[in-house]
């Protein structure tokens, strides 16, 4: 690239930014024919015809507090139907003058169709969610080794003697019966707060770093029963849902921001034989699905999640798509925009992150431009649609 090449790309967020805000604060974007190049890029991020890099920053509903002008309440959110129905409906009218699309849902659950819930990875270890400045978090359970010697003890025993009477309701049988006549089947497991984070969140950032370190022989056997419980979950969840393992869906995800807190050797005893298992038995074919979001700055394990070939990335936005791609080469890259960049709304940032990003993409393709983690709130509609200017004039692979 020429020098003066180097500069017309290096003024373009600016002058976009110019001609965004002479154009009332609305980017100029050709929304008609952006859903429609939208709707051939997404469906392969790799397509050698595709004309666009896919958008994947598709607001979410922790966003209308800042939109609409009113204070925070994820509970009554997540709580409250009628409230958050109102909410949606206001957001979505917004949404659809800016960004041609009613991005949130609004409609009505049928609670008469719904699954008594079962449980989890956590309460088979005896762990306890609570909610907390707006979000689940998993309490920690466990203070010493030795108190994680017997909850291994019991989870064991638990695992032996079969999990299905612990994580199913004692109305189970009967609601089921009730709703697979209706035609509802109930969900599957193929989701996780991934290993460090799950084991961090138990029993303190510190203390498993000084258990692998120093007691790998007890980290080993908590990985094992990690996995054991995992499979297990998954088989039961399976065989309700009427599946066998020659029917059961493949694909399966995992969330592991504390990953970044291990060594890649750390990493590689006590979370990659959980990945690696769970994955051996629901991803075992190329094109199935092997995603792990982690936002964290988590660079230096990418070389063992390489021997796992994950095909579907969200990392975090210290991590570049240069560096993701060279380890993993058949990933669709979910990032980088840093969510704070977003959060902030800092128009000429926003632009450059997308053509960055775009530039280590584009000779491989791949990229599905997204935050590198969460949208949070704060987030607009107007950004939006500079991400989606952004990609129609500078992201566009048929130039």
């Amino acid at each position: 690239m020429g020098k003066a090449e180097s500069r017309r790309r290096h003024d373009v967020p600016a002058r976009l930014v110019a001609e965004t805000k002479r154009k009332g604060g609305l980017a100029p974007v050709d929304l008609e024919r952006f859903w429609a190049d939208q709707e051939a890029a997404a469906k392969n991020p790799f397509g050698k015809s595709i004309p666009q890099c896919p958008l994947g920053v598709l607001l979410s509903g922790e966003c209308v507090y800042a939109e609409l002008g009113i204070e925070e309440d994820f509970w009554r959110y997540d709580h409250d139907e009628d409230w958050r129905l109102g909410l949606n409906k206001a957001y979505n009218d917004k949404a659809e003058k800016i960004v041609d699309r009613r991005l949130l849902s609004e409609k009505r659950g049928d609670p008469t169709r719904r699954y008594p819930g079962i449980k989890g990875l956590h309460d088979v270890f005896e762990a306890r969610n609570e909610w907390h400045a707006g979000s689940w978090w998993l309490r920690q359970c466990v203070r010493t080794d030795d108190d994680l010697k017997a909850l291994l003890d019991r989870v064991e025993g638990r695992l032996d003697n079969g999990l299905r009477g612990f994580l199913l309701p004692p109305n189970w049988d009967e609601e089921r019966a009730r709703l697979m006549a209706l035609g509802v089947t109930p969900p599957l497991y193929r989701h996780q707060r991934g290993p460090v984070t799950f084991a961090m969140s138990i029993y303190g950032v510190e203390s498993v770093i000084f258990l692998i370190a120093d007691k790998p022989d007890l980290a080993t056997r908590w990985s094992q029963l990690i996995l054991r419980a995992m499979l297990d979950i998954a088989r039961i969840t399976d065989e309700e849902a009427g599946h066998t393992p020659a029917t059961a869906p493949h694909g399966f995800s995992f969330a592991d921001d504390n990953c970044c807190m291990l060594t890649p050797d750390m990493y590689e005893l006590f979370a990659y034989p959980i990945l690696k298992g769970v994955w051996a038995r629901y991803s075992p074919n190329p094109g199935d699905g092997r995603y792990q979001h982690s936002d964290s700055a988590m660079a230096h394990i990418l070389p063992v999640l390489a021997k796992l070939d994950l095909n579907g990335t969200n990392f975090g936005p210290t991590v570049t798509v240069s560096e993701i791609r060279e380890h993993l080469p058949n990933a669709v890259i979910h990032g980088q925009l840093a969510p704070y960049t977003l959060m902030r709304n800092e128009g000429e940032k926003i632009v450059a992150e997308f053509l960055r990003d775009f530039e280590q993409a584009r000779a491989r393709r791949g990229l599905v431009f997204a935050t590198a983690g969460s949208i949070n709130n704060g987030s607009l509609l107007t950004s939006m649609r500079l991400i989606m200017s952004a990609i129609q004039h500078f992201g566009r692979y048929d130039q």
